[in-house]
This record gives structure tokens, sequence and C-alpha cells, in this order.
């Protein structure tokens, strides 16, 4: 069992962080610079059921975001990242809107907000800004910051949109004496991304960072909003987790197969509600009874919308035995059912492609390995997989020379030493 606590971020990074933001600031000192530490997440079961109120399992690694920042003493955010160009600079009066600024907008945006950017990386922000002024928060101080995400896993699949959306918004809150309690934050998060960025996701990635605690499995009932902390079993083997990187990278807010699937899930859920008379539900498959379900899906869903339905209930039952297997420290059935969840995102989402598969399949073959699946939305970025502690590096080597004959043109995009990096469970969400 992981026990030990959390070694990320590193003193290292941590003065580089303050250092940087010092040095933005005049007359700030290192010791004056306060640091967001935002993990990411993984989520090993319950995929793609969160927008339909399913039950989901997660936990934070040690990897994430790091914003370093001082209040900026007047309106004024000035923003600099380790992954982009340019600086950002907007002030908290300004009105934000509900759209991101792009070519389209420039009429909409004021002088500070047309900047030097690299695709767009300052919404994140301006959305953070947003959440909390559409809530009526006072927002009269701005930030000096300097945002910094972990090696290659920019837009992989492990939630760092959410990671760096909850660090704007401590950030921001902090700076403004504000404290609310993390099930307030998941709410602001929720808009920053579905209001401020357009994605039609659940809440999924923002609770798992705000709640989580080192080692245990966080258990969200997305259609409740409560949520629960699974402690491991004392008999559970030392794992690590695997984070196998494809090559690819999308953006969700630019995928549009992410929200064609929520919309067939939502399609799904209105056909089986209108059969069984309960049509006066929201649209979501957590208000589908399973007999309904089941009595309706083979004579009367179209195949698409069948396929959604199967994977939704099959997973939120692979994510209750999920539970049971962690706390009674059975590793093998948990990784069994990881597995199998990626097989029905596969076959039943019918998300990935075929470097994502391939990835996946060779996880499962790596020795050590308990169970894998794609991580985040499945359209690109990256596979997750608990190993064996004792295996986890020959894992790794298992795995790049594995994936480098599968995809040898993606594999060498990627940095060799980052094609597999081995992770730790991590803390939520924290300021420094």
């Amino acid at each position: 069992m992981n026990t030990e606590r959390s070694c990320w971020p590193s003193e290292d990074e941590l003065n580089e962080i303050r250092e940087v933001v010092s040095a933005m600031s005049s007359g700030t000192s290192p010791e004056q610079v306060r640091v967001v530490v935002s993990p990411y997440r993984i989520c090993p079961l319950g995929a793609h059921i969160d927008h339909q109120g399913g039950i989901v399992s997660a936990m934070t690694i040690n990897k994430g975001v790091l914003l370093g920042f001082v209040p900026s003493g007047d309106p004024q955010v000035i923003l600099r990242s380790a992954q982009f160009r340019g600086e950002v600079r907007f002030s908290v009066d300004e009105v934000q809107y509900s759209r991101p600024i792009g070519k389209k907008d420039e009429n909409r945006a004021t002088d500070s907000q047309k900047v030097r950017e690299d695709s767009n990386w300052g919404n994140f922000a301006r959305g953070a800004l947003y959440a909390l002024q559409s809530r009526g928060n006072s927002i009269i101080q701005g930030i000096t910051g300097y945002i910094s995400g972990s090696e290659d896993f920019d837009r992989s699949g492990l939630s760092s949109s959410a990671a760096v959306g909850v660090a704007y918004l401590l950030a921001l809150e902090s700076a403004n004496n504000l404290t609310f309690p993390p099930t307030v934050n998941i709410e602001y998060d929720r808009i920053i991304e579905n209001e401020y960025l357009g994605l039609r996701n659940g809440i999924l990635d923002q609770s798992a960072i705000l709640l989580s605690s080192h080692g245990c499995l966080t258990c969200m009932n997305c259609k409740t909003k409560e949520h629960k902390l699974i402690h491991p079993s004392k008999l559970l083997k030392p794992y690590k987790i695997l984070v196998a990187f494809s090559g690819l990278k999308d953006a969700l807010t630019n995928n549009p197969g992410y929200n064609s699937r929520v919309a067939e899930c939502q399609e799904a859920a209105r056909f089986l509600l209108k059969a069984s008379g309960n049509d006066n539900l929201e649209p979501l498959l957590c208000n589908v009874e399973l007999e309904a379900y089941q009595m309706y899906k083979q004579c009367k869903l179209e195949p698409i919308l069948a396929k959604r339905a199967e994977h939704f209930f099959s997973e939120n039952t692979r994510v209750i035995k999920g539970f049971e297997a962690w706390a009674s420290g059975n590793i093998e059935e948990f990784g069994r059912l990881i597995s199998a969840s990626g097989l029905s995102s596969i076959q039943n989402y019918e998300c990935g492609c075929e470097p994502l598969i391939q990835l996946y399949e060779i996880l499962l073959r790596a020795p050590g390995v308990f169970g894998a699946r794609f991580s985040g939305a499945g359209f690109r970025g990256c596979c997750v997989a608990f190993v064996d502690a004792n295996f986890a590096a020959e894992a790794s080597s298992f795995i790049k020379e594995e994936y480098l004959k599968a995809q040898p043109k993606l594999a060498t995009q990627i940095n060799q030493h980052s094609l597999v990096i081995i992770c730790e469970a991590d803390h939520s969400a924290r300021l420094i």
C-alpha cells in the first residue's frame, strides 16, 4: 500500500517558480511568492459516465500544474507560462463573456485583451475570473503569476485543463481573501469549462483534483454530487501508476467526437425515459432505471444509442465492483475491471484511434500490469495502468520498445524519457 507522502513538488521546482515570479514583480522577494499545487487526476473506473450522472472513481497523481503568484496590488492580471509564448494581460474589473476571446470575437475584446498569446492559453485565467464574477464575488485585485505544467502532460487526457482552471481559481481567491469549500470550487471550475469554454463535460475532473486524499479512491456520485473516500486495504499490494503517451494531442474543445458522444447518451436517455413513462425527467442515463434499459435495449434503441447506453450501465457496475476490490485489497480484480472499462470504451463508446488502441493493448501485455485503459476523453492523449511496484521499471521499458515498433513516427516525436512516466498517488489541490 502506498502510504508515503508525495515528494511533488520538489523544493527545486518551488524555488524556480518563486524566482521567476519574483523577477516579474519588482520589489517582491521569492519568500513572498505563493504557489498553487494543482495535481492531474486519473480515473481508474467511471469512463465517460460523469456527464450522465454516473458513479465514478478518481485519484490524483504526483504530476500537475504549479502556479506561482503574488497579489498585484491593483486590478491587473499579468501571466507568463513555461509552456506557451507571450504574456497575458487583462484587468479584473473588465467584464468577461461566456465565450473565449478568439479571432471572431475581436470586436468584443478590449485593448488589454489583445495580447500576444499561443493558442489562447490565457482563456483559463479569464474563465476563472468569469466564474467568480458570475456568482457575485467581488474581485478587485489581480495577480502576477507564472504557470508551469508537468512534462508532456499538457492536453494528454489527464484533466490538465481542469487542473489549470482550479489553479487560477485558488490564486484569484487567495489574492482577494476569499475562501470556499472544495464543493464550491468544483462548481466554479465547471462554469469555466461548460459555460466559458463550451465543453460539455461533467464534474469528475474538478472533483478529483479538489477532493482526493493520498492513496484513496475518490468516489463521486455525479447525480447527487455526494462524494466519499475509499481507503485502501492494508492487503493491497504496492503499486505504481504508469502513464503512457501516444504522441497524439487534441484539446477536447476542438474535438467534435466528445460532444457528439454526450449528445448520443442524452438521446438514448430521452428515448428510454419516454418508453418507460418517465419523460418528465432530465434526459440523463442516470435517470433511467436499469430494468427499463434491459427491457427496451434490444428492439427499441438504435444501434449506436444502444452501445452508448450499454457502456453507461456496464461501467457504473464496474465502478461499484472496483470500490469493493480496492477496499478489500484485491488489486488484481481491480485491474481486470479497469481493462474491461477500456474495452467497453473502444467497443461501446467507440472512442480511441489506432495508435491509442495499440498502446492500450501493449499495456495489457506489459509485465506486472494489473489493468489499463485510455485516460481522459480517449480520442487522443494517453493510457494509464496500475502496475505491481516491483515491475514498474520493467513494464516501462517493455511499453517503450513495443510502442516504438507499432508507431515509430509517433514514438520518436516523444522524448523517450517521457514516453512512459511512473507516477504515484498524490493529494488534492492546495496552496503553499
